[in-house]
């Protein structure tokens, strides 16, 4: 059994708190759906359609910059990536129109898309493959906590001092973390792998070979549901509660710092734990578990959202358990790539899975949401006989729109459990790979 390398801790902090203030930054738009809306005067689609916008853009600019990713270092990507979209946020808090409010969106998704690629392979350069699992999910605690970060503080400092100023306030964080980067050390990539393949790929021949892994396809269709269904959440479960549930933004964003974001980190620890137990007895293991938490879940949501006008308690603890049980996901998931994917070309794989699930899944997740929003309240006005859009149908069409959710989290679990099924083999193969490259006899997986 390898140990991390030196100084992998320090690195694991520093990696996330930055992952922490990616989606704290990320979701403060979310957080505050309701004063932005009215501020610009925007419907519930093009409201959604700002979500969809910065994902595109960090879809797409991911992609050379994981490239980009297998080549400089590392740690000076981050820095910079980490600076970029912190100074861009605090521009979000100025925007003085809808146009003005998306430049700014689309600026820090530029700078957010530098930092998944680099911190994975870093990640996987730091910490060998039977602790793995436990690392990712440190580093993935960034994500429930920085929800529950974007949704606590922003609600008081909205209440306090107006919408624009958390854009401000998250600003500073950001900038004293990328100094902290720079203290981190640049590992040698595939150092802490027993037999790494680290043969030169370049160009077209990089993305061929990440595409011919079968088990990545999987992974990437199970990522694009994933991600449609939490980027729809995110965007409008806290005005689904002002609307809905009639309480107030503050009382509405704990209980989504709470349900989306605190719960989540249960499921995280408990998944890097428990899964990288798993993948020691069989090599699907991770996916394995991934699969069944997912199945669990999708009643957990359909039965959240069945509860009746004010009974946020049971609210709340349905989805905050949906929560615990999806983000077991990331800290699985995201190492089983690592598993079948060679060191080389981590940061191409790691760009490449999130271009696809991001352009495919998250992009239209608000998007979509926000026109099935307006579809079903369009519905209920022309049931009532109504000519001006209410507060009660849009309340209604809100409703009936989060109803696609626990569908589309039993789809995603039939994605997860056809990775287990191929997991093992593509394992093997790039076993083959680096013995192959290596010359050296083979060992089991």
């Amino acid at each position: 059994m390898t140990t991390p390398q030196k100084g992998a801790w320090f690195a694991l902090f520093v990696l996330f708190g930055i992952n922490l203030m990616n989606f704290f930054d990320r979701q403060i738009v979310g957080a505050l759906a309701v004063p932005i809306t009215e501020q610009f005067g925007l419907t519930d689609t093009q409201f959604g359609f700002i979500t969809t916008l910065f994902t595109l853009v960090y879809a797409v600019i991911g992609l050379p910059l994981g490239r980009f990713t297998d080549s400089w270092i590392r740690t000076r990507l981050i820095a910079l990536g980490v600076t970029f979209w912190s100074v861009l946020t605090a521009a979000s808090g100025i925007a003085w129109s809808h146009a003005t409010f998306i430049a700014a969106r689309i600026g820090v998704g530029i700078g957010e898309a530098s930092c998944a690629p680099a911190s994975q392979s870093l990640i996987g350069d730091l910490f060998p493959p039977e602790k793995r699992a436990r690392a990712m999910a440190i580093f993935m605690l960034g994500l429930p906590f920085g929800l529950y970060g974007a949704y606590k503080l922003s609600g008081i400092i909205a209440d306090g001092w107006g919408w624009r100023a958390a854009f401000f306030v998250a600003c500073v964080p950001g900038l004293l973390l990328a100094v902290l980067m720079l203290f981190v050390k640049e590992p040698l990539r595939g150092q802490t792998e027993t037999r790494a393949d680290m043969r030169e790929v370049k160009g077209a021949e990089a993305y061929a070979a990440v595409l011919s892994i079968t088990t990545l396809w999987w992974i990437v269709l199970s990522g694009l549901l994933f991600n449609f269904n939490s980027y729809a959440v995110n965007t409008f479960q806290t005005a689904f509660l002002q609307r809905f549930h009639e309480v107030g933004l503050r009382e509405a964003t704990n209980i989504s710092a709470i349900s989306l974001g605190l719960t989540g980190a249960l499921g995280l620890l408990l998944g890097g734990w428990l899964g990288d137990r798993l993948r020691m007895k069989r090599a699907n293991g991770r996916l394995m578990l991934a699969a069944i938490t997912m199945l669990i879940a999708a009643p957990c949501v359909f039965f959240a959202l069945q509860q009746p006008k004010g009974a946020t308690g049971m609210f709340t603890l349905l989805m905050g358990a949906a929560s615990a049980m999806t983000f077991v996901y990331y800290s699985t998931v995201y190492s089983a790539i690592q598993d079948v994917v060679p060191a080389s070309l981590r940061g191409t794989a790691v760009s490449v899975y999130f271009c696809a699930m991001y352009v495919l899944g998250a992009s239209f997740g608000s998007t979509i949401m926000g026109g099935l929003s307006d579809h079903f309240a369009n519905q209920a006005m022309v049931a009532a006989g109504a000519t001006e859009m209410a507060p009660l149908f849009k309340s209604q069409g809100l409703h009936s729109a989060m109803y696609v959710i626990p569908a589309l989290m039993l789809l995603c679990a039939g994605s997860l459990f056809g990775a287990a099924r191929t997991v093992g083999a593509d394992m093997r193969r790039l076993e083959e790979r680096t013995i192959a490259a290596a010359n050296i006899q083979p060992a089991s997986v």
